[in-house]
């Protein structure tokens, strides 16, 4: 049984991942009855979700350290409580700056304690399958919104925002918390050795320091971060640009949920092809179709054609995104997977941010977005041509000196 508990941590990071994730990006659905109920403005309501992002960022990193040190277990446990806090904070603010600290600062933090400790779990549960475990586990993240979204929509509807917002944190308490308790460490990593290392670090260098300044975490990190950097723009402004194609604007945010579907299947479809042809590969042809699906949209007008397109584009970022921990596993042991995951979750967000606002700044100055997808397109393909400079993994020597002496 012992062995086969991985799959347990796969199915609860899926269910834990999906209800966070649900939870925080919900925003947009509350944005409207919000500002009709408390004339708060869009932009600064919407801030809350930019300082999320951020806050999700910066806190990834640390909640990763803190997993390398105490365990997944604690970690997920606090994060969920605190975004049940931060929800149920946001739901009674009685200002536009309490939610935004609430929302974006509390929520954003907690979130932030997910991706990294989950990750870094499964992976060290699994020596095959590797891809599809942390593959299936992401899922739960492409689901959310078509889960947790809907109901948001249904709750506001029927009892009016403050009340949805407090249901639902009142859900993520009931599931999260009891859920947390299915998550905990591998075998393997509970009592792995420590080997004496043949290039130790220097004095006064933790392992996970030096794990941070080598080639293979640099590398990884520029990856992610263009990866990001290249869709997140595209993925913010395409309902808008659908609308100035003609789209209604309820066909046009329905591409969003093409790409969410698509993303599931990309999922599971290029977890599986990295199990079989190897990571590096795979994330490099992903990055390239990307590339080419991003700029195919200068020539698309056609509400066909947008569902089409969001199709291939959604099955490519959503495939990629799970693999960079899969390489990271292959770069570094497991004792310090919790900082090395934070630390490109946090490059990654600085990309994410990167889009909406670029995307924007192109509209205001040009008048049309065609600029964006051409400038998001040449970033995808930066993305695939530094990925194509991955190092090697590193040997046994040196993936010792990275390990705890």
């Amino acid at each position: 049984m012992e062995r086969h508990y991985g799959w347990v941590i796969v199915a609860a990071g899926a269910l834990i991942t999906c209800i966070a994730m649900g939870a925080m990006f919900a925003l947009p659905v509350y944005l409207q009855p919000m500002s009709d109920d408390t004339q708060w403005g869009r932009a600064g309501i919407s801030t809350a979700m930019t300082i999320a992002f951020i806050a999700m960022g910066v806190s990834g990193f640390a909640w990763g350290a803190v997993t390398d040190r105490i365990g997944p277990r604690p970690v997920v446990l606090i994060g969920s409580i605190m975004l049940g806090i931060g929800l149920f904070t946001a739901s009674r603010a009685p200002n536009l700056l309490v939610f935004q600290i609430a929302y974006g600062g509390l929520c954003g933090a907690s979130v932030g304690a997910f991706f990294a400790p989950i990750m870094a779990t499964t992976l060290a549960w699994f020596d095959q399958h590797r891809s599809l475990a942390v593959s299936l586990v992401s899922i739960g993240g492409g689901v959310a919104p078509m889960v947790i979204t809907p109901l948001a929509s249904v709750l506001i509807s029927a009892y009016g925002w403050r009340s949805a917002m407090l249901i639902v944190a009142i859900g993520v308490w009931v599931i999260l918390i009891p859920a947390t308790f299915l998550i905990r460490r591998a075998p393997a990593a509970q009592a792995e050795p420590k080997p004496a290392a043949a290039n130790p670090a220097k004095p006064g260098r933790s392992a996970a320091a030096t794990a941070l300044r080598t080639p293979q975490f640099i590398v990884l990190a520029a990856v992610f971060c263009l990866c990001c950097a290249a869709h997140s723009g595209p993925i913010f402004h395409t309902v808008s640009y659908a609308m100035l194609c003609g789209a209604s604007a309820l066909a046009a945010a329905s591409i969003y949920s093409v790409e969410g579907v698509a993303g599931l299947f990309g999922r599971l479809l290029f977890g599986l092809m990295a199990d079989r042809f190897g990571v590096k590969r795979v994330i490099v042809g992903g990055l390239v179709l990307q590339a080419a699906g991003i700029y195919t949209y200068i020539y698309v007008s056609q509400l066909t054609h947008f569902y089409l397109l969001a199709a291939v584009l959604g099955m490519a970022y959503g495939g990629v995104m799970p693999l960079y921990a899969v390489l990271a596993r292959d770069y570094f042991p497991a004792s310090v997977m919790g900082t090395v995951l934070g630390g490109i979750t946090m490059t990654s967000s600085i990309g994410m941010a990167i889009g909406p606002l670029g995307g924007g700044w192109i509209f205001d100055t040009f008048g049309d977005y065609h600029w964006l997808y051409v400038a998001s397109a040449a970033i995808g393909l930066a993305a695939a041509g530094v990925a194509l400079a991955f190092p090697r993994p590193p040997g046994p020597l040196a993936t010792a000196r990275l390990a705890p002496v």
